[in-house]
């Protein structure tokens, strides 16, 4: 008895120690093979319906891109070479030296449908001296387009197709963007094709770039390159808010400045070519220069922003309501202006033969000038 309680000690003795090395050492030894019955997850929290994209999607903005690049098209346009010169009739010369002439040339723009009825909106540049164009949708249709009308010193032209069940972009309100807003380009770069790029709004009323006449530039990040001219920025949610037009570049690509008209200067552009065939624009006759703080030191102001008038045509709108040279016009139509370019868009936007209220700085005193005003000459001398 003695012996079995001494041997039975010894076992359990020696399964305890088995055990505790087993535990210590390889615990996984002694763990069930049977698969877990529950799992516990980090989630993250469900987003509200404010969260999401106009795409559906937290931050996406293919609903947008849905919406408004149906409406955008390439431009493909065409020009025939030219037969010139004195020996251009002679059959000896042509027999010799073969027919002189210049080179046909070609190019690839964007432009934009504005209306079921065909009209397309695009820039100028894209489509000036050209004697064919073609407009190229993104379903595949194809159309000759009739010029309607272009505005060179806005760099914006009307097009017009025939093709049915076209489809049109919306308009928006460019005069309510914001700096920060985002921002999609949108157009056929370099001919490969419609692309969509996305950025924000980087600066509002860009001017004195010597790009047109008249600049009041939406500068966006969203990357548009050559091709893209004439195409669309659209806001978050599809509308038009601007007509693409220049890149700033040192190589020709994209470097992040980027500039479009806003879509309110070309819907009157484009209801007036629609209209009448051409642009009318407001015209009063001076010569403006920006005020330097130097200048308004020399001449003792008491302004320090708005325009100096250095020369006024004899027996202009300008020169009738009482203008002298020397003048600094800070208001057109109750509505301030800083600069040259401000003063040459707030005259432009008068209509012909309306009456208008200048606010001038005249030595020290603020006087108000009214002025008739006349139509600005289509060729002549830049005066505002």
């Amino acid at each position: 008895m003695h012996r079995s309680w001494l041997i039975f000690s010894q076992a359990v003795t020696v399964a305890l120690a088995v055990l505790f090395v087993v535990t210590t050492l390889k615990p996984q030894w002694l763990q069930s093979s049977a698969p877990p019955t529950s799992l516990t997850m980090n989630m993250a929290p469900a987003l509200e319906p404010t969260a999401l994209g106009p795409g559906g999607a937290f931050g996406s903005y293919a609903g947008a891109a849905r919406r408004a690049a149906p409406a955008v098209v390439s431009v493909i346009t065409s020009k025939a070479p030219a037969i010139g010169g004195p020996q251009a009739a002679d059959p000896w010369f042509r027999y010799f030296f073969g027919d002189p002439q210049s080179p046909a040339q070609s190019g690839v723009g964007s432009g934009v449908i504005v209306s079921a009825d065909g009209y397309v909106l695009t820039n100028n540049h894209v489509v000036e001296s050209m004697d064919d164009i073609e407009v190229v949708l993104s379903d595949g249709r194809r159309s000759r387009a009739e010029v309607i009308g272009t505005d060179p010193e806005s760099d914006i032209a009307v097009l017009r197709i025939e093709l049915d069940k076209l489809p049109a972009v919306a308009f928006g309100d460019s005069d309510a963007l914001q700096v920060g807003d985002v921002v999609l380009a949108i157009g056929n770069p370099f001919g490969v094709g419609q692309t969509v790029t996305s950025g924000i709004v980087s600066a509002l009323g860009r001017n004195q770039l010597g790009i047109n006449t008249f600049e009041n530039f939406i500068q966006t990040d969203a990357a548009i390159n050559p091709g893209n001219s004439g195409g669309a920025l659209v806001d978050a949610t599809g509308n038009l808010m601007g007509i693409n037009t220049a890149i700033y570049s040192r190589s020709g690509g994209n470097l992040g400045i980027g500039f479009a008209i806003p879509v309110s200067t070309a819907r009157q552009v484009l209801d007036s070519l629609v209209r009448d065939g051409q642009v009318t624009r407001g015209w009063i006759g001076v010569e403006p220069r920006d005020l330097t703080p130097e200048m308004a030191e020399t001449f003792n102001l008491a302004v320090s922003q708005g325009v100096l008038i250095t020369g006024v045509l004899q027996g202009g709108p300008a020169s009738e309501g009482g203008l002298r040279p020397g003048d600094v016009v800070t208001q057109v139509a109750r509505k301030p202006v800083a600069n040259t370019a401000q003063l040459l868009n707030a005259v432009a936007s008068l209509e012909p033969r309306s009456r208008a209220l200048l606010g001038v700085q005249r030595g020290n005193r603020a006087i108000e000038v009214t002025v008739t005003v006349a139509q600005r000459p289509r060729v002549g001398l830049p005066r505002q």
